[in-house]
């Protein structure tokens, strides 16, 4: 029999969630509750909050005495970080539901993203239907709106309630008997401007019996794949399209974060990485853009986003950090640079056209670069030509078969 974990603060939420557990059960799948809450719960756990507490070190009734309700917050969301993948390991549950509102949410997501990708998980929450991000990660956790606050039972929190019930149990039950075929798994990151490209080398690859997945390269596409590449899934990197390292050194709004382009090298997993839209940095709606960047060649790729030219300076910065990152290789690392334009708008007649940016990024890196772990090749070509991405393909087909 299946087993669905109910993680939540059961001293303050009990009614809710006896009204999960009943349900969930009347489906034929057993419960695992596990009691979040810095008080007693109104009925008896499977896991009580003591046990969450003493994951880390820490004894429930200290906690209770400090009256202090960030750090409850704070010592029982890190021992549910800890618990729960290893009751998972353990065999004790199948899929984790939990009910809750910013609090409750902060709670149990740090758990749920500590399992393994596709371990169902479902979040619901009252910020569900803002930004989820710091809930949710790198991880597939589903979030689904409350509408309501989680406080009591009615015709909508009930109505709610069931649907995500059916949603987990739905998850859990029913299995896909169909195995794809194994294939070596490889990364690519993409965006609008370098799609050409990268779905000529993904095309180029899939003929040849490997999987690419494609990441959007916003900022949480680039942290999920390093994320993927740090789990173990991936086994090869076309890493062309680097464009967050612009948004992260300059101040854009789809950085992933300062550990971007390390996950590979730190690995030893081959990869090819080259500077696809690194002549931009992206922003919101146009009146969004920060004052301090008045003046600057700004581009309306449509309504809600504004690409900003990067500088010379910028671009030297931007290649410095760059280097900084694949000389962490320890030598399955190929870096190509296109000669004639990083970007679909960074092509002779285009409006991000820029040879001298474009040659100190490149300058920059065939500098600081160390030609001893990392193959540095130029081509004269756009980034969107057809030679520059077979070439990117297989050369990283090389360096997986070698």
């Amino acid at each position: 029999m299946k087993t669905i974990a109910i993680a939540g603060t059961f001293d303050t939420k009990g009614k809710e969630y006896l009204y999960v557990k009943e349900l969930i059960e009347s489906l034929g799948l057993s419960t695992l509750t596990i009691h979040t809450g810095v008080f007693e719960s109104t009925f008896e756990p499977d896991v009580s909050n003591e046990e969450v507490a003493q994951a880390v070190g820490w004894n429930i009734n200290d906690i209770v005495s400090k009256k202090d309700r960030a750090l409850a917050t704070e010592v029982l969301s890190k021992g549910m970080e800890k618990l729960v993948p290893k009751l998972y390991e353990q065999g004790k549950f199948d899929g984790i539901i939990s009910f809750g509102g910013s609090g409750g949410t902060s709670l149990v997501t740090p758990a749920m993203r500590a399992l393994p990708i596709g371990v169902p998980k479902l979040m619901v929450s009252t910020v569900a239907s803002g930004n989820t991000s710091q809930y949710v990660g790198t991880s597939d956790i589903v979030m689904m709106p409350s509408i309501v606050d989680v406080a009591g039972l009615n015709s909508i929190s009930t109505k709610i309630f069931t649907n995500a019930v059916f949603a987990i149990v739905g998850m859990v039950k029913f299995e896909n008997k169909k195995v794809l075929d194994k294939k070596p798994l490889v990364a690519a990151t993409m965006f609008g401007v370098t799609t050409p490209c990268v779905t000529v080398a993904k095309e180029y690859m899939e003929e040849r019996g490997y999987e690419v997945l494609v990441f959007h390269a916003t900022g949480v596409g680039g942290r999920t794949m390093e994320s993927l590449i740090e789990g173990g899934f991936i086994e090869g990197v076309l890493d062309l399209t680097t464009t967050e390292w612009a948004d992260e050194i300059i101040g854009g709004v789809l950085n992933a974060g300062p550990n971007r382009l390390e996950a590979a090298a730190k690995h030893n997993i081959p990869q090819v990485v080259s500077v696809g839209a690194l002549d931009m940095c992206n922003f919101g709606p146009y009146d969004t853009v920060p004052e301090k960047f008045t003046g600057r060649n700004l581009y309306k790729h449509n309504p809600t986003v504004t690409l900003m030219r990067t500088t010379v300076e910028e671009n030297e910065l931007i290649g410095r950090k760059i280097a900084e990152k694949l000389n962490m290789s320890k030598g399955q690392t190929i870096l190509m640079l296109p000669l004639k334009g990083v970007s679909g708008i960074d092509a002779k007649d285009q409006p991000f056209y820029g040879e001298e940016e474009d040659k100190k990024l490149f300058d920059t890196l065939k500098e600081l670069t160390n030609k001893d772990v990392v193959t540095i090749q130029e081509m004269n070509c756009n980034i969107n030509d057809i030679e520059f991405a077979q070439r990117a393909a297989q050369n990283l087909i090389d360096l997986m078969e070698k």
